[in-house]
């Protein structure tokens, strides 16, 4: 089995929550390598990258704002089916829906601002994680 690669972004508001060495532990108890780690600041221009298919969504202004609120961790984990065991172990997007267990279950919650702040990015497949790590890693 090959190995995949994904990338981890642990989003302003984990960073604030002083929650960055809680994922990342997870991922690493769960058994997955760590690659690659930096901090990061989101510019406008990476984000309409990395979130290209949502640009003319009109929540996308929203995104922006949350992604450049403050620093972001961005790391590297390979290991095999990385993608879809990091993915369950994120949990789903709305983290009122995750389930407990789950970094988004155990973490993140809907704060009533009408933002979702939900912690954690991770790679949807590993062709989208390679072109996301090219473009934080660049």
């Amino acid at each position: 089995m090959s190995t995949e690669r994904i990338l981890i972004l642990v989003k302003p508001d984990g960073v604030r929550r002083n929650l960055v060495g809680e994922v990342l532990r997870r991922i690493e108890a769960k058994g997955y390598t760590l690659e690659n780690i930096a901090w990061k600041n989101a510019t406008s221009d990476l984000l309409a990258e990395h979130y290209n298919e949502l640009v003319d969504k009109p929540f996308y202004p929203d995104i922006v704002s949350y992604m450049t609120s403050g620093p972001i961790v961005a790391a590297v984990f390979n290991g095999a089916q990385i993608v879809k065991g990091v993915r369950n172990l994120a949990g789903a997007t709305d983290p009122t829906s995750a389930a407990p267990g789950t970094i988004r279950g155990d973490l993140a919650r809907d704060w009533g601002d009408g933002n979702v702040e939900n912690i954690v990015h991770a790679s949807d497949s590993p062709e989208n994680a390679e072109r996301e790590i090219a473009l934080w890693f660049a």
